[in-house]
């Protein structure tokens, strides 16, 4: 099941990764293979063209940067049962690993990716080397977070043309000057069977309202039992993270270092790759060397139990 075609001119993902989960997911890489694992996982409503650039400056260092569709967006497979949340995406991320060799990965994750990714470690299911944590925490913005949620939620009819979709991201990112082309909009958007232009993710994903609360609670218990290098980047313009939520992130995980993008919103690397990227690679190599000791295989970890009730926001 899909939103419908891909459109002329849509990058074809590099990599496809069954998964015993039931899935396979699609992917890039950019890179030395024999480099340290940089796993880069997209928020919601987002696709691995998010971390383009990223993975581009990742791999010029010398690490193997792989960024991935996560299940039910992109070119990435949708969920048979429509179930999303944190518990199942967790276990395509250890399957993944599985399948990338089971090699210890750096996890740079943004908004969802972030949760996820954070979670994953924080519940010992992955044994990564460092964590980057891209504008989200375990205490968000209610406003902004409707915000984002709002923009996913509209129009489920779908777009009439290209212009019309330009026009709903403008609306939602108006710091960011309209493109003069429209084919880059071709990643975000398939064409279905009623001619008209639809959003690349799964609907089903935003069917039910998730408990904040609880997944918050959750996260945060995640948090206080991190003992890996940890980054935290936030955006100076977010409405997502604010310095309150960052500076709360940094009581639960004392030893995280912070880095704050002053002149981007939410999207950090998509406003501003450049000083993103810099930060990422400089904390890489003080951290997880290029060239440094070989990563062993990881230690045997909890099994991974997924529970349905749980539901992961952007």
């Amino acid at each position: 099941m899909s939103a419908g075609s891909r459109l002329a001119g849509t990058p074809e993902p590099l990599h496809r990764w069954p998964l015993p989960t039931g899935i396979t997911v699609a992917g890039d890489s950019w890179g030395d293979p024999d480099g340290p694992l940089v796993l880069l996982l997209h928020g919601g409503g987002q696709t691995r063209h998010a971390w383009k650039g990223t993975g581009e400056r990742l791999g010029r260092a010398g690490y193997h940067a792989v960024a991935v569709d996560a299940r039910g967006h992109g070119d990435s497979d949708w969920s048979a049962d429509g179930v999303y949340g944190p518990d199942v995406m967790v276990a395509d991320l250890v399957a993944l690993v599985h399948a990338l060799g089971d090699r210890r990965p750096v996890l740079v994750g943004a908004s969802m990716g972030g949760g996820i990714s954070l979670t994953a470690v924080g519940s010992d299911h992955v044994d990564a080397t460092a964590l980057v944590m891209v504008d989200t925490a375990p205490r968000l913005e209610p406003e902004g977070v409707d915000k984002i949620l709002s923009f996913m939620d509209q129009r489920p009819d779908g777009f009439a043309s290209l212009e019309e979709v330009a026009a709903a991201i403008g609306n939602y990112q108006p710091h960011r000057s309209t493109p003069r082309k429209l084919d880059g909009l071709a990643k975000n958007v398939r064409l279905g069977a009623d001619g008209r232009y639809h959003w690349h993710w799964d609907p089903r994903w935003r069917s039910s309202a998730p408990d904040l609360e609880a997944l918050y609670e959750r996260q945060a218990a995640c948090a206080r039992r991190l003992t890996l290098p940890t980054l935290l980047v936030r955006g100076g313009l977010s409405d997502v993270l604010s310095e309150e939520g960052a500076r709360s992130f940094l009581e639960l995980c004392p030893h995280s270092e912070y880095v704050n993008v002053t002149d981007a919103s939410h999207m950090v690397a998509g406003d501003r790759n450049d000083i993103f990227a810099d930060a990422v690679v400089e904390f890489l190599a003080r951290v997880v060397p290029v060239g440094g000791a070989p990563l062993q295989r990881p230690h045997d970890l909890q099994p991974m139990a997924i529970d349905h009730n749980w539901q992961e926001t952007p």
